[in-house]
């Protein structure tokens, strides 16, 4: 058997090699031609599978170490027999803690406490249900929108323009679909109060940039449209500014690689499948109070430091993203 491995994916490399040939590459750089006789593919984001690169090819198996799954075009996959697995909920943590501090640098920034503002959470899945849950102890007053958690559970979820109405921070933590694409538009940020701060750390497309350049409401922005080629305007407009590094703690990447290896050990009956990273420890998860997070968090996630790096070299967005430094998670 033949695989290919997005080089950007950490951990994974000499583990696949005494079962299989290995090529390892740039995830965009990923051909028709090299995949032509691969039987499978471990890819990022920055890998489009679809039929103009899989016509013609021996690929059964997909793992997209990441928890999205719009760079993969699932019903061509599915017409051509072809297993695509995702690495859902691995990375939650990091992009909490990568929440919990921009809301530690937006306290600090305008002085309030999480007992005087409504945080709406749109997206309420692996990222969304933790930021939640930390959100409340802290103090905060919850609005969650999500509406196929609605359909399938009832419960107290609202309507998006309810949330964006009323409140203070509105979080974006949803996949990219038809009907997410373009969530935040004109007329969304016409109903946000313009007091009010926008985050978002889902996918860029989720975002629409021309009516983020319009608005009036701070932002905090690690997602961007046309990754890696990003609007500067709107990378200066903004206050938090990170190269789509939220979810990139060390334990989320040996989460994802492990998710990858495991599924693609289970389809090819490998012994491979408890396999997780040795160079990485897990991290239990704990409570921690608001007024120790704000003191503790700019050590493991400078968002002031890392905004003013894109802003200074927004050219080197991929570079930022592909050779950044894995945080520790710690709570």
């Amino acid at each position: 058997m033949k695989a290919i491995i997005d080089k950007a994916i950490p951990y994974v490399t000499g583990v696949l090699e005494p079962y299989m040939q290995v090529e390892y590459c740039d995830g965009v750089a990923i051909s028709t031609e090299m995949v032509k006789d691969a039987d499978l593919l471990i890819i990022r984001t920055r890998t489009r599978c679809n039929q103009q690169l899989l016509d013609g090819s021996k690929v059964k198996f997909i793992a997209t170490a990441t928890i999205g799954f719009d760079h993969i075009d699932l019903e061509y996959c599915r017409l051509h027999d072809i297993t695509v697995t995702t690495a859902q909920g691995c990375n939650a943590a990091g992009v909490l803690q990568w929440v919990a501090a921009a809301l530690a640098m937006l306290s600090k920034h305008n002085g309030w406490q999480p007992e005087d503002m409504t945080l709406g959470i749109v997206g309420v899945g692996h990222v969304g249900s933790l930021v939640e849950e930390y959100a409340r102890k802290w103090g905060f007053r919850i609005l969650r929108c999500d509406p196929p958690r609605k359909q399938r559970e009832g419960g107290d979820f609202l309507p998006l323009h309810e949330v964006a109405r009323k409140a203070d921070i509105i979080t974006f933590h949803t996949p990219l679909d038809s009907a997410t694409h373009h969530l935040v538009n004109q007329e969304l940020i016409n109903i946000i109060p313009t007091h009010a701060t926008i985050i978002n750390a889902s996918r860029g497309e989720v975002a629409d940039t021309q009516a983020l350049l319009h608005c009036s409401q701070t932002l905090a922005i690690d997602v961007w449209e046309d990754e890696p080629a990003i609007n500067r305007k709107l990378l200066n407009k903004a206050l938090i500014t990170t190269p789509h590094i939220a979810g990139y703690s060390a334990q989320g990447k040996a989460n994802a690689s492990a998710a990858a290896i495991r599924a693609m050990a289970q389809h090819f009956s490998l012994p491979l499948q408890e396999w997780y990273p040795s160079q990485v420890t897990p991290i239990m998860r704990r409570d921690i109070s608001w007024v120790e997070m704000c003191h503790t968090i700019g050590r493991y996630c400078n968002l002031t430091g890392e905004s003013q790096m894109l802003k200074t070299h927004p050219e080197e967005f991929e570079q930022m993203r592909n050779n950044y430094s894995y945080r520790e998670e710690y709570f």
